[in-house]
């Protein structure tokens, strides 16, 4: 039999573990953006239960160990891979409801009931994702659960399954076959899986933190850790330079990184140089480097979200209390950038959370965003596809009337919130506003984090990726030359009927680069409003927006 203290060991332990390996699971991620997020989602979001279990007593049943797991998980789930993750275990928790100590039959009931949630959740589910690995493991459980009386021969089986299960999946996903990796977000699961066997056995960790090292096998260098330093500058940047020009000095590109910078290590030999530097323009470090050669195992974090993030996920007693209604309708948009927070204020909206590529916000950030609105009804526009089902999450939790508008890019949500109508009800706005955001066309501007074969496109890390409409249509070297064109093909899908252009500028675009590119498009898009705002967004250099007339 499981007992609950057995299961909170078996949790805390897996939320150590995948926090260590969470790299190791973002780096499986093949889409080239700088993302690379899911292994970071599914640990914060495991974080969250191990804060909770912190205060739940070793003698505590395992309905209570799992209940209490599941709600932190609910409330601290970010990113798709984190909600599915949260699902997971809550149905988990559903199946152990009312368990002293759980037996096979239990094990096998909370993961099925657990996989059967996490697919519902899903609009279009894929075979060859996470929850293909929970699946197979399910089924694995139950065929366990007829042949043993042990609950931990049977979850022996389950990581047996799951670790078969996670190798296929390159052969259902042929993306994942093409880049040579399995999916994140299964050997996520594998991996909290494997621990948790490793807590029911007994057996102690093996696996621990490490220092940060930049290494390639001639040198390596250990930085400080983040968490203890003061931040001056945001962005924790690495990369390595395959030195093509010799004629350079890298002491040239050390007096430049001081000049936008700080902590700045440049190691270097007759062919690579090894870079890390905290800096508010990682995309300045990383042009720079491409004057000295080619950019591989180029990483960022943000480090100020890093440690937001650590202590959001800390335990609190606090209960949000919703405001009083004091209207009728309300807003919370998720946005990131001073100019783009700005913009969304400037429509109406009530809240902003911030989050969008590499910061997606948990359920209860979302939630508590909410609950600070004073509104009977409150519209929740997620702006990017990661951020979706954490903001239905969110839905679900609170006591509110909320509407979430399933927006996948800023220009939608602004295009959303310009066509709300406060004298019509609901049900009106939702269908004007959603099919309002359907007909813009949104454009990305940034660049390639990894090498990458997607989409027929062979992409090497430091190319510029043009995004329309959430997909990738082309790789350049210029990033003005890629934001012009880009912008005319959204144009030539509304087939003639563009009317208005808006560029937002990230916090990595020089003005001079900007206006350049202004003073491009005014000349050559006569036809249409071109408007420049300075949105100061992190990771994308431009961020376009073409609506119809």
């Amino acid at each position: 039999m499981i007992s609950g203290k057995m299961l909170k060991d078996s949790l805390i332990s897996a939320a150590l573990t995948l926090s260590d390996l969470k790299k190791q699971v973002d780096e499986l991620n093949v889409y080239p953006v700088p993302d690379g997020d899911t292994g970071t989602n599914m640990s914060l979001t495991f974080s969250n239960a191990m804060n909770a279990l912190a205060s739940v007593s070793d003698d505590a049943e395992v309905s209570e160990v799992a209940s209490a797991a599941a709600s932190a998980m609910l409330r601290g789930a970010r990113g798709n891979s984190g909600v599915i993750t949260s699902l997971l275990f809550r149905g988990f928790s559903k199946g152990l409801a009312g368990k002293k100590e759980a037996d096979c039959d239990d094990i096998a009931n909370a993961l099925e009931i657990g996989v059967e949630a996490a697919y519902k959740s899903v609009m279009k589910p894929a075979e060859g994702t996470i929850l293909t690995v929970a699946r197979v493991s399910a089924e694995k459980a139950r065929e366990s659960s007829f042949s043993t009386n042990d609950p931990v021969t049977l979850w022996s089986d389950v990581c047996i399954a799951a670790e078969d299960a996670l190798a296929k999946t390159p052969e259902q996903l042929p993306i994942l076959k093409k880049a040579g990796v399995v999916d994140a977000g299964g050997k996520g699961l594998v991996i909290i899986f494997n621990e948790m066997l490793r807590a029911f056995k007994g057996e102690p960790r093996t696996i621990s933190a490490e220092p940060k090292v930049v290494s390639d096998g001639k040198y390596s260098f250990t930085v400080e850790d983040d968490e203890t330093m003061e931040i001056t500058f945001g962005y924790c940047t690495e990369f390595i330079v395959n030195v093509t020009d010799t004629g350079k000095k890298p002491a040239e590109l050390r007096s430049y990184l001081e000049s936008i910078g700080d902590c700045v290590v440049v190691v270097d030999d007759d062919d690579i140089i090894k870079v890390h530097v905290h800096t508010d323009h990682p995309g300045l470090a990383f042009e720079k480097g491409l004057e000295f050669g080619s950019l591989c195992n180029m990483k960022v974090d943000n480090m100020r979200l890093q440690r937001e993030k650590k202590a959001a996920s800390k335990p609190s007693n606090e209960k949000p209390v919703p405001a009083a209604p004091e209207k009728k309708f309300g807003f919370v948009a998720v946005a990131n950038g001073s100019g783009i927070e700005a913009m969304f204020t400037d429509l109406g909206a009530d809240a902003i959370v911030r989050g969008g590529q590499t910061m997606n916000p948990s359920a209860d950030d979302i939630l508590r965003a909410v609950y600070s609105v004073p509104a009977e009804i409150v519209f929740i526009l997620p702006n990017n596809k990661n951020i979706i089902m954490a903001a239905e999450q969110a839905m679900k939790l609170s006591e509110k009337t909320i509407c979430v508008l399933r927006t996948t890019s800023v220009p939608q949500g602004m295009s959303a919130m310009m066509n709300f109508d406060p004298d019509s009800d609901l049900d009106t706005n939702r269908m004007n506003m959603t099919l309002a955001a359907e007909k813009v066309q949104s454009g990305l501007v940034t660049f390639a984090a990894r090498d990458s074969s997607f989409s027929g496109h062979e992409i090497k890390t430091g190319d510029i990726l043009a995004l329309e409409n959430g997909r990738l249509s082309f790789i350049d070297r210029d990033v003005t030359r890629a934001a012009y064109k880009l912008t005319r093909k959204l144009m030539k899908n509304l087939k003639g009927n563009a009317g208005f252009v808006t560029v937002m500028y990230g916090s990595d675009v020089p003005s001079d680069k900007s206006e350049e590119l202004e003073n491009i498009m005014r000349s050559k898009l006569s036809s249409v409003d071109v408007n420049f705002v300075r949105g100061g967004q992190p990771v994308y250099y431009y961020i376009i927006s073409v609506e119809p007339n």
